[in-house]
């Protein structure tokens, strides 16, 4: 036993006290195991329990994030709408006008959106573009045979 309790007592003078021996030495030094634990889509907090694939922290984070998306998708397809209504308005304008044909710089001074409209398809060397019951055909500079569509 004295043998024992001089190795220690060295061993402390050595290395300083017995935790840090301890350290030193590698002495029951245990590797923690750490998951890699996800991120909450929502709030961006540690998700601490649960599956591995895993998404979101709680349910109110999970609604709120599904609603959001929701929400955006809304507002795109009200954009959308709002842009093919005013081409609408413009085209019916030039119908109840008389006129058949357009400059395209005269209407998108108007507000008309070139891209936006219900329909399209190719007829021939023509493309042919749709705006609820207005057919129209377009080229680069103007828009021609523009006309509403009976009987729907």
């Amino acid at each position: 036993m004295l043998k024992k309790e001089k190795k220690l007592q060295r061993a402390i003078v050595r290395f300083g006290t017995a935790y840090e021996f301890c350290a030193k030495t590698r002495f029951m030094e245990y590797k923690k195991h750490e998951r890699n634990m996800p991120h909450c889509l929502e709030c961006g907090d540690r998700i601490r329990y649960g599956r591995s694939d895993k998404k979101f922290c709680c349910d109110d984070c999970k609604t709120k994030y599904h609603n959001d998306q929701a929400r955006k998708g809304r507002a795109y397809r009200l954009k959308v709408d709002g842009l093919i209504r005013k081409n609408y308005e413009i085209l019916d304008e030039i119908i109840h006008e008389g006129r058949a044909s357009a400059d395209l710089g005269e209407l998108m001074l108007k507000g008309f959106s070139p891209g936006m409209g219900t329909s399209f398809r190719r007829c021939g060397k023509h493309d042919v573009y749709g705006c609820y019951d207005i057919k129209y055909i377009m080229s680069t500079t103007r828009l021609f045979s523009i006309m509403k569509i009976e009987n729907l």
